[in-house]
């Protein structure tokens, strides 16, 4: 019995030691495989890198404003008597816009008419008794600054019935109205708005840094999206203040309105001309890997694997993006003209990864894209 144990045990002890040695060595095996095994490449599209001159311009959030606009007002009170307003209608400087009620002034008027008669009649009395040695000097010039005060009275009066007249300072666009007939105002009290719209000012502001390249009579281009096109215009004015809360510098620019399309109030996008190109790498936005410690591409390159043999594939290379333009970002630096660069596939790729470079579909690379159905 105890012999039939030790042969169990010899038997049972060779067949331990044969399994282990035939797991060892192919767990040796395997680990001699993985260290030599390469993953496959990635399939990606690529692009060689060409340098381009691109104009540079800033870009803001500006404001129109009308070149000439206030709230018509009343300048004395009174009761308005005509209504010459139709709102949105375009009037010229002068036009009478509400007529307020003059009985009052007009009687005045007549009753100074007829006190300055008078006192002309009598100063030319006087001047021939003066000649005939009549009437004293002083007498004369009393009734003299007599005459000239009744004229002036005369001057008053029909001042205040012209001020009745509310007219429009200048040329534009009437607002909504905001009088009746019938209605009393007070001095002071608005009338209608009044904007001129031909020529007309946006309004925006610039970091200081970048306000010493912008220069009088800079293109300017501007859009938004309630209305269709772009407008052209040129910087008429830079403020010459700089804000101290935000450091920024007030640009004005003037621009053509024939059509009142721009109307004050109104927000759009800013483009101002630098007047200077810029020489960059312009890349397909699909290039582009974006992340908080920097933003990359992949170079395509024939690159040395573990086993000393070379395979093409791709290194990171950090760079420095600029403005957009289209399916396009510009590249200020950190990639070399003629280099081979990844634009579809990035987000698969590491450093030093394999790839396999397929062509045939390439993502869009236009500066001026269009909708297809457009």
């Amino acid at each position: 019995m105890k012999r039939r144990m030790i042969i169990v045990v010899t038997i049972l002890a060779v067949f331990l030691v044969t399994v282990g040695v035939v797991k060892f060595l192919q767990i040796r095996a395997a680990i001699a495989a993985g260290a030599s095994w390469q993953p496959p490449p990635e399939a990606v599209t690529t692009v060689v890198a060409k340098e381009e001159q691109w104009a540079t311009s800033l870009t803001a959030i500006g404001s129109v404003e009308a070149v000439h606009g206030v709230t018509v007002s009343a300048d004395l009170p009174g009761i308005v008597e005509a209504v010459n307003i139709d709102s949105g209608r375009r009037v010229a400087a002068g036009d009478v816009l509400v007529r307020l009620d003059t009985h009052q002034e007009q009687a005045q008027l007549a009753a100074a008419d007829a006190q300055r008669d008078l006192t002309r009649l009598n100063l030319e009395r006087a001047r021939q008794l003066l000649d005939k040695g009549v009437v004293a000097q002083a007498e004369f010039d009393r009734m003299t600054a007599e005459a000239k005060q009744a004229e002036a009275g005369v001057g008053e009066i029909r001042a205040t019935i012209a001020r009745k007249r509310i007219r429009a300072p200048f040329s534009g666009v009437l607002g909504i109205r905001q009088v009746n007939l019938g209605q009393y105002l007070n001095g002071g009290d608005p009338v209608v708005p009044l904007q001129s719209m031909d020529p007309i000012y946006v309004n925006f502001s610039l970091p200081q840094g970048d306000v010493p390249s912008l220069h009088l009579g800079a293109e300017v281009v501007v859009s938004a999206d309630s209305i269709p096109g772009a407008f052209a215009g040129r910087v008429t004015a830079v403020n010459s203040i700089v804000d101290q809360a935000t450091r920024n510098v007030q640009v004005q620019a003037t621009f053509r309105n024939p059509r009142g399309v721009l109307r004050p109030g109104m927000y759009v996008q800013v483009q101002a001309s630098r007047g200077t190109a810029q020489r960059v790498i312009a890349l397909p936005a699909s290039a582009i890997s974006y992340a908080p410690y920097g933003n990359s591409v992949f170079v395509v390159e024939q690159l040395k694997g573990p086993n000393g043999k070379t395979y093409p594939g791709v290194s990171q290379r950090f760079v420095k993006l600029g403005p957009g333009r289209g399916d396009q970002i510009a590249i200020v630096s950190g990639l070399k003209p003629g280099q081979e660069v990844v634009t579809s596939g990035v987000f698969k790729l590491r450093n030093g990864a394999a790839v396999y470079v397929n062509n045939k579909v390439r993502p869009s690379n236009n500066p001026s894209p269009e909708p297809e159905d457009s």
